[in-house]
């Protein structure tokens, strides 16, 4: 009678060097992103929880899926070594699911392998698109800010910014703090892609390496923010942009508009007092308005925040609020807004996304611009009659 073979011993490997169908595999990375949920089984119907989400060892970023994950101890940011995962393929890239049969725990910092710049190829702003990994980038910072948001109980800051070369532009998000300044120019190591609205996103985490380089030849900073407007139907066709110019008339507004209520955890808005993530909740009042901005080759749509649509609407949450006391109708705040703004020129910069309702921008500015009243009023004739040009 034949001896069984024994269980071939896991090679260690970096997430690149992940195939599927290859044997028995180990590795480290650390988790960047994780959400936890229960799948109905079809055998019986009842609930099995699941975790899934992103690892990455600065090589490569892989989504990963946990079946009965335990219960806590496993979030953003922690390093984990994985023993003996299956590894698959989801639409065309590398996935490791966690089983019972692998084993998976906490590992240290240093555990994590380290990543030579000149390990990984170079590529062009104009490449970086899903599913590229496991490369460098060299770019001029146009912009960078500072938010603050809430990941589970804790609070963390993320530094947005444009980035760009010769080739274009990309949005970027960096949850640790690189010390970037605007103006600078750096190679980036480590990062990986999202598309986030349907754009394109840079994303730095912990893994990531910023080295600052001497590079004159790439834009400068302004041109990369002021770049002249382009037409709606270019930018349509185009499918949005890291950032983009554009200028128009307002021809309307979208519900809802003017008086809203967020969530207090993750500020989307709340209908009928029940905030869609986090169930039902007491809604924090806030101002905005989704202006729809015509440039008669195509129209967008603008999410102006609170701070913009009070100046360009003159008025203010608590003259609102104020009103609400006495008995206003709260609709009646985005009929003010539509009378204010109706026909009046705006350019709006910012990143846009399109999806099956059209082109959004999220403003990073928006300036109103002189016009010619007499003409205005012609032009919008014709584009609601329906003959802009």
């Amino acid at each position: 009678m034949t001896e069984p073979s024994p269980p071939e011993t896991p090679r260690e490997v970096r997430l690149r060097d992940l195939r599927p169908g290859t044997g028995p595999v180990e590795f480290v990375a650390r988790v960047v992103t994780c959400e936890r949920r229960e799948v109905s089984r079809k055998s019986d119907g009842s609930r099995r929880p699941l975790l899934s989400g992103l690892l990455s060892d600065g090589t490569a970023t892989v989504r990963f899926t946990w079946w009965d994950p335990p219960k806590e101890g496993v979030e953003r940011g922690i390093v984990l070594r994985a023993i003996g995962p299956e590894v698959g393929e989801y639409r065309g890239r590398t996935e490791v699911t966690f089983s019972w049969k692998s084993r998976v725990g906490p590992a240290s910092e240093v555990e994590l392998p380290t990543v030579d710049p000149s390990e990984v190829p170079e590529l062009k702003v104009r490449d970086l698109r899903p599913p590229a990994e496991g490369f460098r980038v060299s770019v001029r910072v146009a912009r960078i800010t500072e938010r603050s948001v809430s990941v589970g109980e804790e609070r963390r800051v993320v530094f947005d910014g444009l980035v760009a070369d010769e080739t274009g532009a990309i949005t970027l998000s960096a949850w640790t703090d690189f010390n970037l300044r605007s103006g600078e120019t750096v190679e980036i190591t480590g990062g990986y892609l999202r598309a986030f609205r349907g754009v394109t996103q840079l994303v730095l985490d912990e893994r990531a390496s910023v080295r600052r380089i001497d590079r004159p030849e790439l834009p400068e900073a302004r041109s990369i923010l002021n770049s002249p407007p382009v037409s709606m139907a270019r930018l349509d066709e185009g499918g949005g942009a890291a950032s983009a110019s554009v200028e128009g008339l307002v021809v309307g507004l979208l519900p809802p508009s003017g008086l809203v209520y967020r969530c207090p955890d993750c500020r989307r808005t709340v209908q009928d007092g029940r905030c869609r993530i986090h169930g039902p909740v007491d809604g924090v009042a806030d101002l905005r308005a989704r202006i729809v901005l015509d440039d008669g080759t195509g129209a967008v749509t603008v999410n102006a925040g609170r701070a913009d649509t009070e100046r360009l609407g003159g008025i203010t949450l608590a003259g609102v609020l104020a009103q609400l006391q006495v008995g206003s109708d709260p609709a009646r705040t985005e009929e003010e807004l539509l009378e204010t703004l109706f026909g009046r020129r705006l350019r709006v910069r910012g990143p846009a996304s399109r999806d099956d309702f059209g082109v959004t921008i999220v403003p990073e500015s928006i300036e109103p611009v002189d016009i010619d009243l007499e003409a205005t009023g012609e032009e919008l004739a014709a584009r609601i009659g329906g003959g802009g040009s």
